[in-house]
């Protein structure tokens, strides 16, 4: 019995963490972004230095899921939750990566004016912001209804993706002198469209904690 509910704690433990790097992930991109726009470098530069925060919580995840599987020799269930764990806390750790290569984006185009106002990719985080907080609550919640949306709401993103891409090659053809950071926004638009993908990730690791089985939502 006791050692049930070391495991119940442990277990709550790993879901808050998740929670946490969720919500740090969410807050990166905005930032990112909003770094973007504005060409703020002071900005660009905190989300630098706070990534070794949401590189500290994974190691955290996988300390105590390793403990508890050498300790616990969890099964079934309990083990996919540790195994969920790893998998999901891997994709947000990625997903802060990319935040943070927005983010340098920002630092590469100090002393430049943007090409043009951005209005799509802004759009596109927007959306992607809320698959992340989405695909945590279908993990927290094991909500299966939620996973799966993932997919729908993925494909919104690939259009927004195909649509900026398109924007900036028209705007390259027709000024070449755009070209370096023309280049630069389509990066940013690549590393948005790979966040959603994690996050899709997320909803898989979610349908595979409560099935036992896992889906492809990425197709």
């Amino acid at each position: 019995m006791i050692r049930r509910k070391e495991l119940d704690q442990d277990l709550e433990v790993l879901r808050s963490l998740l929670r946490q790097m969720g919500e740090h992930v969410v807050h990166a991109l905005e930032e990112a972004v909003v770094s973007l726009k504005t060409l703020d470098a002071v900005k660009a530069q905190q989300i630098v230095k706070d990534d070794a925060k949401l590189n500290a919580m994974e190691e955290e995840i996988m300390d105590i899921g390793s403990r508890l599987i050498v300790t616990q020799q969890p099964v079934a269930k309990d083990l996919r939750r540790i195994l969920v764990a790893f998998k999901i806390s891997s994709d947000l750790e990625r997903m802060g990566d990319l935040a943070l290569d927005v983010a340098k984006v920002t630092l590469r185009l100090q002393g430049q004016e943007l090409i043009k106002p951005l209005i799509d990719i802004p759009q596109m985080a927007d959306l992607v912001q809320v698959m992340i907080e989405e695909s945590i609550t279908s993990y927290l919640d094991e909500n299966t209804d939620l996973a799966y949306k993932m997919a729908k709401d993925d494909d919104q993103v690939d259009q927004f993706y195909s649509r900026i891409i398109t924007e900036l090659y028209g705007y390259i053809a027709s000024n070449p002198e755009t070209l370096s950071q023309a280049l630069l926004l389509t990066l940013v638009a690549r590393y948005i469209e790979r966040i959603a993908d994690h996050a899709t990730n997320i909803g898989e690791s979610t349908v595979y904690l409560v099935t036992g089985r896992r889906p492809d939502l990425n197709q």
